[in-house]
């Protein structure tokens, strides 16, 4: 499991500074020309510069393959900070970890940006939208290929930004503008965890004579740093990753998240942001096998962010929403991996997550497209007569994360379950098995209650279906090939394959052996897959004539479904005893010392110099006579003290 600590060959090369500065220049573009080069032009060039980005990271990974499995590319652009002996530069480096993530990053993010020129067709906002977007992706190609943790803080902020941006896109709508607001502020709690976490490594690597925070220098020093030290590092840096990839107790801003235009939604859960916190953690992977216990505390984060988010998926009858609870679950199972040591499972959970979750997401924004804005699935039904591409290619994304075997899902999320129990984390494994069960049950209901059936909506948004253009079913088609065919890059050795992927990622983030007996790890195979049919079977059961168990259940178990539509009341709770007394005790701190204390001495100041300058203007009336019987008197005042002075 543990990664050799052994110096990579280092390859020097000027080119990976391309990767982010392509979509960076994209933004230049659209913010200083986008409203005179016309539709056409900015989404030619949006999608240019992201599709450039991706042949540079093929070509760099054509490069790392033939500089040998355990080397990497380093690109020095410039040096950023020299303050004594602490320096930062701005170095990106690119090895089998930062490739993969490339990869998916502006390979998912290309197809997305094709997909936007169609969807965001007609909005007035086009060139705004594509320069959000291509920062978006520059940011988070910055935090992959970031050598240190200063330099991924930087891309860290700027995903986080970008998110602000888009999801709060559509502004002039005060409940967008505020679903921008609390992903942004919800992330701010996780930030400062990550902030105080830099701080306390370079505090201690600089007592040890290693003032920097490259990653290379953590991983290969985080056992000498001491167990406290290491543990507290990496809970802080966890609970950064907590409000990035909307674990518990940070999740609450992701579904809210669904505000924002439906590619976007599709950019940030598939691609780039939600990614970034399983991404740090693997990167750091050195430092958090140092803290036994901060693993232990990861993966049952994860574990309970899985089972947990997928039962709220049940009860959601919003899409996008569904999806939004869908994802929150995926990523706990990718903590899930990260805390039993399985990291290269986690990152290819990451990939065939990448690729069937954007391939809802952008179902999900067809239909909605086809719909005029309909999200409510209780009002949709017998699409897939409408839009056969787009249903044909939902089908796919829903059998690939339900497990199916031969689709991308069924590998990368067995192979995490199969760690948990070979590494003895039986609570956690039956946490995931529980979690594999749900997501096949609501997953299957969306299907359902979108595709088949009759529609239950108005006559006029059915007689207005439609498939929608190229532009869009393209992304839906190679997404769908790759949620399909995706997995293969990682057959276990059991069913006959050789894991590369495993094998790829081992110079990074080490060789993690299943220590199974075959016919326990078959066994472990059979009952996930026999869940997910069960699940999948039992929705469709119940779902094929309409949502009516929904009814049903709200009126028989109310409680339990009022807890699953409101997700536990952990987001009224947050805004009852956290948001609404802070904002209270603001308000009162306000009143008293900004207005009582700060605005009274400075209002009464100047009433007192307002009092005094109306007591000095009774002498200034304006009249002759009276300015010269002043001047008399004080002449006669002047000359009586003088006299006076004199007689003594």
């Amino acid at each position: 499991m543990h990664p050799e600590h052994i110096a990579p060959a280092v390859h020097t090369v000027s080119y990976l500074r391309w990767i982010p500065l392509l979509p960076l220049l994209g933004v230049l573009v659209h913010v200083f020309w986008g409203r005179r080069l016309g539709r056409a032009a900015v989404g030619a060039v949006a999608c240019a510069v992201v599709g450039a980005s991706f042949l540079v990271s093929v070509e760099a990974l054509a490069d790392l393959r033939s500089a040998g499995s355990s080397a990497i590319l380093v690109d020095e652009v410039y040096r950023w900070i020299a303050a004594g002996d602490f320096s930062v530069s701005v170095t990106l480096g690119f090895d089998a970890l930062s490739a993969v993530m490339c990869l998916v990053v502006t390979g998912v993010g290309f197809l997305i940006h094709v997909y936007s020129t169609g969807y965001m067709g007609h909005d007035p906002d086009y060139a705004r939208y594509f320069a959000y977007l291509n920062l978006f992706t520059a940011s988070m190609l910055i935090l992959v290929l970031a050598d240190s943790l200063p330099l991924m803080f930087v891309g860290w902020e700027g995903v986080g930004l970008c998110s602000y941006l888009l999801i709060g896109f559509w502004y002039s709508d005060p409940d967008k503008a505020s679903a921008g607001k609390k992903a942004f502020i919800v992330n701010r709690i996780g930030d400062a965890g990550f902030v105080l976490g830099m701080a306390l490594l370079f505090w201690k690597l600089a007592e040890a004579g290693m003032p920097t925070l490259r990653f290379a220098v953590i991983n290969q020093h985080a056992a000498e740093l001491g167990g406290g030290v290491a543990l507290a590092g990496a809970l802080l840096l966890f609970l950064g990753a907590t409000g990035k990839s909307a674990q518990i107790p940070l999740f609450v801003w992701l579904p809210d998240a669904m505000a924002g235009p439906t590619p976007v939604s599709a950019l940030i859960h598939a691609a780039t942001m939600v990614t970034a916190g399983v991404y740090m953690v693997a990167r750091l992977h050195g430092l958090y096998l140092a803290a036994p216990v901060a693993m232990s505390v990861v993966g049952t984060v994860g574990a309970l962010t899985a089972v947990g988010a997928a039962s709220v998926g049940i009860a959601q009858n919003d899409i996008k929403k569904v999806l939004a609870y869908s994802t929150i679950s995926q990523l706990g199972y990718m903590f899930l991996g990260l805390g039993v040591g399985a990291f290269a499972a986690a990152i290819f959970h990451v990939v065939t997550h990448a690729f069937f979750k954007a391939l809802l997401f952008l179902g999900a924004g067809s239909v909605i497209h086809a719909l005029h804005e309909e999200q409510d699935i209780r009002q949709m039904g017998g699409l897939s007569r409408k839009m056969p591409v787009t249903s044909a290619t939902f089908l796919v994304a829903t059998l690939a994360i339900a497990g199916i075997p031969g689709l991308s899902g069924f590998f990368s999320k067995d192979e995490i379950l199969a760690s948990a129990f070979a590494t003895g984390h039986y609570g956690l494994w039956a946490l995931g098995f529980v979690g594999a069960g749900l997501t096949a049950f609501y997953m299957t209901r969306l299907l359902v209650l979108t595709f088949y059936g009759d529609f239950r909506g108005d006559d006029q948004r059915w007689a207005q279906a439609h498939e929608s253009p190229p532009s869009m079913t393209f992304a839906l088609v190679v997404l769908a090939v790759l949620a399909a065919a995706g997995g293969w890059i990682g057959v276990p050795p059991i069913l006959g394959g050789s894991n590369r992927f495993g094998a790829f990622l081992a110079p990074v983030l080490g060789h993690h052996e299943l220590h199974l007996a075959a016919p326990l790890e078959v066994s472990l195979m059979v009952a996930s897959v026999a869940i997910a049919v069960a699940a999948m079977y039992l929705a469709w059961r119940i779902y094929r004539f309409g949502p009516l168990f929904d009814a049903v259940l709200a009126e028989r178990a109310s409680a339990v479904y009022g807890a699953l539509c409101e997700a536990y009341y952990v987001d009224r709770s947050y805004l009852r005893y956290v948001a609404e007394p802070i904002v209270a005790g603001a308000h009162w701190l306000w009143r008293r010392v900004d207005v009582g204390v700060i605005d009274g001495f400075v209002n009464g100041l100047a009433a007192g110099c307002r009092a005094l300058a109306d007591s000095w203007r009774r002498w200034a009336t304006g009249n002759v006579q009276e300015y010269a019987l002043s001047i008399m008197v004080g002449v006669l005042a002047l000359v009586a003290f003088m006299a006076a002075g004199l007689v003594r």
